[in-house]
């Protein structure tokens, strides 16, 4: 006798990273962060800043005129990646005093973008960028149970897709220190194609990727407003993750979704996905 399977509603699972398969904390103000970076600049590059608080201010002013002119085309999802900005510091002056720079010169600062990077400038971008962020983190791991979920989505037929607010300087190499790159169809990070959820249009570049149909697509995340409303204005529907670094404004249930979980309850998603 052969066993009835009733019809999937979805072929498609869309995910989100932080906070719905990773836990992660990090402080991006954390003053050690910055020196570490401060260190490497100094002792790789020769570029000297005089303290933590100094380079912060120059960076911060590099990055602003490549967050203006990214805004400008995209609007205010607009999710430029900042590894020009990390390349910029590198080429700097030996001795770098912020103070000392002309503001309108700041703000004209031809930082760039990725394809004015060349073959031996962006690895170092990248060396860069990953130290800051190392050193920025101060816990990274898997939820329980998140590896052997997308593997038996994968195993049961569907097609597993990440989308990320995220930078690829750093993103990119949490993902291949987790091992998690080869356990997706597809990834899609808002710092590769210049825009962020909730925006639909990353959405909509999520599923041409890999020419899915909305209406057989859910997204999995732990926000509310980006996962779960940008993809309901995608047309996808979303199962809501309430976890501990979930927005602290968001609700416990999302009456947008079509299904609520309290944390990352990977049994309740495969249960719903009849998986």
């Amino acid at each position: 006798m052969v066993e009835y399977v009733p019809e999937r509603r979805y072929d498609t699972v869309f995910f989100d990273l932080y906070g719905t398969l990773v836990d992660i904390r990090t402080d991006e103000e954390s003053p050690a962060a910055w020196e570490a970076l401060r260190e490497v600049l100094e002792d790789h590059s020769g570029v000297t800043f005089r303290d933590a608080a100094a380079l912060k201010v120059r960076f911060d002013a590099l990055a602003a005129p490549v967050l203006a002119r990214a805004s400008g085309v995209r609007g205010g999802n607009a999710e430029p990646d900042l590894l020009p900005v990390y390349a910029a510091l590198a080429a700097e002056d030996t001795v770098v005093d912020p103070a000392s720079r002309d503001p309108q010169a700041i703000a004209m600062a031809d930082v760039g973008d990725l394809t004015n990077l060349g073959p031996m400038v962006l690895p170092w971008a990248l060396q860069l960028a990953w130290t800051f962020r190392r050193a920025s983190t101060s816990l990274l791991r898997l939820y329980p149970g998140a590896e052997a979920m997308l593997t038996r989505l994968r195993e049961a037929g569907l097609t597993v897709v990440l989308v990320s607010n995220a930078q690829s300087g750093y993103t990119r190499p949490e993902l291949r220190g987790l091992e998690l790159e080869s356990l997706f169809d597809g990834i899609v990070i808002s710092s590769e194609v210049g825009v962020r959820k909730p925006s639909p249009r990353i959405y909509r570049i999520a599923l041409d990727g890999v020419l899915a149909d909305p209406g057989r697509t859910v997204m999995v995340g732990n926000d509310e407003r980006a996962d779960i409303l940008g993809a309901k204005v995608a047309g996808i529907d979303g199962v809501y993750l309430r976890t501990a670094i979930s927005p602290q404004d968001d609700p416990r249930s999302s009456a947008h979704a079509v299904l609520s979980l309290d944390g990352p309850d990977y049994a309740g998603l495969m249960k719903y996905l009849g998986v």
